[in-house]
């Protein structure tokens, strides 16, 4: 049988050349450069390496070992994008491997960015050229743990590995599973992106539901220094107040009317702001106004 790309096997130096050496096993010769050595190699020395493809195609070997593998799935990193084409990941070795577009989401916004993760595999294709292939969900079934009722509302961080229209799907570091409506979210993560929430609920089958918006106490804060910061860069005045169209404070704000009405609340009981026909003014710019008149 001939050698393949993603194999890992053991050859014989036949000869070295300037550049490397060549590798041998029945007769069929692979070429490794000296870059992908781990030293000096003899003559008839015994060689563990991984084969891949170069970038002219040929079949060459490397003593790295990579950590995603035609056997098994792993974590691996995205170091590159090629807009219409998929995402290149390091495996390991010099040579990074292609995830194509067509194991991808359609909207290329929500593909795998450099240093983003992706859980996945190796696979050949027919013609012998390695990609990557994201886990399927069978698999991220069965990597995956049940989460204890202990965790219910308790803060999680983790991965994306799958993006639908309705939502997403997280694999927190604890390997529970975890889906995110697009609901508790305020902007749609990327396949690969770490991103950080808390469970809201567990299902009788271990996984969980995620939502990575912050806890309204946590969330006021946030979301009232975002609102006085939008007044404050408009001079001090902004046309909304707690009585503007719910649809209109979704557009601008990103939150709810209540949400937004709670965030304003907050900021006129600490003195900040003060409502007046339909407008929000902050005090202190107001106020500092006056004294220059």
């Amino acid at each position: 049988m001939s050698l393949q790309a993603g194999e890992i096997v053991t050859l014989v130096c036949s000869r070295e050349t300037d550049i490397g050496y060549m590798l041998v096993q029945d007769q069929e010769e692979v070429f490794l450069h000296r870059n992908e050595t781990a030293g000096e190699i003899e003559l008839d020395q015994e060689v563990t390496v991984f084969l891949y493809h170069d970038s002219k195609g040929r079949l060459s070997a490397t003593m790295s070992m990579p950590h995603i593998t035609t056997e098994g799935y792993g974590f691996a990193k995205v170091v590159d994008k090629l807009d219409g084409i998929g995402v290149f990941v390091n495996i390991g070795i010099s040579k990074d491997i292609l995830l194509e577009k067509g194991d991808l989401p359609p909207l290329e916004e929500v593909w795998p960015q450099e240093d983003d993760e992706v859980f996945c595999t190796l696979k050949r294709t027919n013609k012998g050229r390695l990609l990557i292939k994201l886990a399927t969900e069978p698999v991220m079934q069965e990597y995956s743990v049940r989460a204890e009722e202990s965790m219910l509302n308790k803060n999680v961080s983790g991965i994306i590995y799958r993006t639908l229209r309705v939502g997403s799907y997280i694999l927190t570091d604890e390997r529970f599973i975890g889906f995110i409506h697009e609901s508790q979210r305020k902007t749609e993560p990327r396949i690969g992106q770490r991103v950080s929430g808390r469970i809201i609920d567990i299902k009788e089958d271990g996984s969980t539901n995620v939502s990575l918006l912050p806890r309204v106490h946590e969330g006021m804060d946030q979301e009232a220094a975002e609102i006085y910061e939008y007044i404050m860069s408009r001079g001090g005045a902004m046309p909304y107040w707690d009585k503007s169209d719910a649809e209109d404070i979704k557009v601008r704000f990103g939150v709810s009317k209540a949400s937004f009405k709670r965030s304003i609340g907050r900021l006129m009981k600490e003195g900040k702001v003060y409502q007046e026909g339909g407008w929000t003014y902050s005090k202190e710019m107001f106020e500092k106004k006056e004294s220059e008149e």
